[in-house]
């Protein structure tokens, strides 16, 4: 018994006698099933392999996506047998089951797997992408699956205690959504939720409600992903649950809130984890759009080493934030890790020693040792007037949350050039850009020159899964068009993404940060003068050495860390700036 797909693939001509070895040989090392081998390894796609095991047992080939499975054939199978053999159930008519496999030459599942149901199988060829997709469409984590069975029991129940307001109605009866937010359904419906997207490791929980759909997605890795979709009853009780959490008003239904949550969650190791989570409303035209960003503390980096530094951009960057005075800035666009960044240089420098003071808008993770300032403009607490108020409490180190304007900048300016470190950020497309940002806000070039002492521009991209990465064979003539140069085009291997369970068939797992460090430099200092070009200003400081984002991209894709395609999103050719 057992599996005969390699031989198959042979009579296929799909593989010849060397491939199948070095087949058989990764699967013994790794342990995994033989057709998962041969596609990571790149020997046939996916489809061939599906296609010709097709063509050689006349087994249909079925597309998984094109299947709606019912939850009693789902029970059938537990999911770790489905994961354990890459399989899922799809039908069932009286005493047969017909089971979607990769490999249906393997007699050895077919045989235990009629002995677990007692069923008769009957085995159809589905891709090992779609199975994977289809486990996590239906089987989901335990969280995952346990909303799908809260949200089925409150369905099925005849009588609902779920009370649904209509969206005509322009009164609210507050004390029936109250009361609706109060039942032990919707209470377990909204806790599950907010627990799974903290054990994926999500950033962002997205409420989102349309004409005939209420929609739920994380975003996990910087990626948006659609979890569920509720009944439109759900709306309402779900979205005051979540306001009355946070500590919104629920009866304010026209004007953006914004609000926290503090939960502390039971891990599948036995710990206890805490979170704060940053909670904000905006009434869209089908009801209020709530997103909930989960601040984990374990998610944020502090050791300046493992963010995504280039060596040689670590070293100059140690350097800067090392000075006794100056104006460090970090520039990107929302969500690209400015925080974690300037989060990680405090906390460097985080000694009895010092005394640092931050202004953020808002505070996202408190650190010990720090003095932070939440900003609040509707009672006057801006940036330039919290910055203004740190020059009397005898500050050594300060972080400015964002430059927005003139006055806040000139402020953070006259702190430097009197002998303070001050770290903030702009929104800039690249490092050099950031100095026409700044006169353009009628800041004089002389100030910017003599009081700028480092400009960082970063991106975020997605790390490749470990488990799954596959070789992406390019010609050199692409590899030379994204920026390599020949000799390197010749020598670089690439690799792109697969998708496995680890990674929950992405291919990309966790996330590292490209960087570019502009040292302000006597000759930057000149050109700053000069009001040259944001071009002229990054070409001379890559000739003395600078890194550019696109580089720093190319160095993690030759290191195996990162896809081309990851890289091509985020970044533009440095001849194209």
């Amino acid at each position: 018994m057992g599996s005969n797909l390699g031989e198959l693939l042979l009579r296929e001509k799909l593989l010849d006698t060397e491939q199948l070895q070095t087949a058989i040989d990764y699967q013994k090392k790794n342990e995994v099933a033989m057709g998962t081998a041969i596609v990571t390894l790149g020997l046939i796609t996916e489809e061939d392999m599906a296609q010709a095991l097709s063509r050689q047992l006349g087994y249909p080939y079925i597309n998984l996506d094109q299947f709606e499975v019912y939850p009693d054939v789902i029970n059938l199978i537990p999911i770790e047998i489905a994961q354990k053999y890459l399989i899922m159930p799809i039908h069932r008519i009286r005493s047969f089951l017909t089971l979607a496999m990769v490999d249906p030459t393997d007699l050895d599942v077919i045989e235990d797997i009629r002995f677990r149901t007692g069923l008769s199988i009957q085995p159809v060829i589905a891709s090992e992408s779609g199975i994977f997709n289809a486990i996590k469409k239906y089987y989901g984590t335990s969280d995952s699956l346990r909303v799908k069975q809260i949200v089925d029991e409150i369905e099925q129940a005849e009588d609902t205690s779920v009370n649904v307001i209509e969206e005509e109605e322009e009164d609210y009866d507050i004390e029936e959504l109250v009361q609706s937010t109060e039942e032990a359904p919707i209470i377990t419906l909204v806790n599950t939720i907010f627990i799974d997207s903290i054990k994926k490791g999500a950033s962002d929980i997205h409420f989102e409600p349309y004409e005939k759909a209420f929609r739920v997605r994380y975003r996990l890795d910087g990626t948006m992903y659609e979890m569920m979709n509720l009944a439109m009853k759900f709306k309402n009780p779900v979205i005051s649950r979540v306001k009355i959490l946070s500590n919104m008003d629920i009866a304010e239904k026209r004007l953006p809130q914004d609000g926290r949550i503090k939960m502390r969650v039971k891990m599948e190791s036995g710990a206890r984890k805490e979170v704060d989570m940053r909670v904000s409303s905006v009434p869209t035209i089908f009801g209020e759009k709530i997103v909930v960003r989960i601040l984990d503390k374990e998610m944020l980096k502090l050791d300046l080493t493992k963010l995504g530094f280039e060596k040689e951009s670590l070293a100059v960057f140690k350097e800067a934030i090392t000075r006794p005075w100056g104006i460090i800035l970090v520039t990107g666009p929302t969500g690209s890790g400015k925080t974690n960044t300037l989060y990680s240089a405090i906390s460097t420098l985080n000694n009895v020693e010092k005394n640092i003071m931050t202004a953020e808008d808002p505070v996202e993770f408190y650190i010990p040792g720090i003095n932070q300032v939440n900003m609040k403009e509707e009672i006057g607490l801006s940036f330039s007037t919290t910055l203004r108020s740190f020059l009397r409490q005898d500050p050594d180190i300060m972080l400015v949350g964002e430059m927005r304007d003139f006055e806040t900048v000139d402020i953070a300016i006259k702190a430097a050039l009197t002998g303070h470190l001050v770290f903030s950020t702009v929104h800039t497309n690249d490092a050099a850009s950031t100095v026409l940002r700044l006169v353009n806000m009628n800041v004089e070039p002389f100030l910017v020159a003599d009081s700028v002492a480092l400009i960082v521009a970063q991106r975020l991209i997605r790390r490749l899964c470990k488990s799954c990465k596959t070789e992406h064979n390019l010609t050199p003539e692409a590899l030379m068009d994204i920026g390599y140069t020949e000799a390197e085009a010749k020598k670089v291997k690439v690799y792109k993404p697969f998708g496995c369970n680890e990674c929950h068939n992405t291919g990309y797992k966790g996330r590292t940060a490209l960087y570019e460090v502009m040292e302000v430099t006597d000759d930057i200092k000149d050109l700053i003068l000069s009001r040259a070009h944001s071009r002229e200003i990054k070409k001379v400081s890559i000739e003395k050495g600078m890194i550019s984002l696109r580089r720093s991209g190319l160095i993690k894709i030759k290191a195996g860390i990162t896809s081309v395609e990851e890289v091509l999103r985020e970044t533009v050719k440095d001849s194209e700036v």
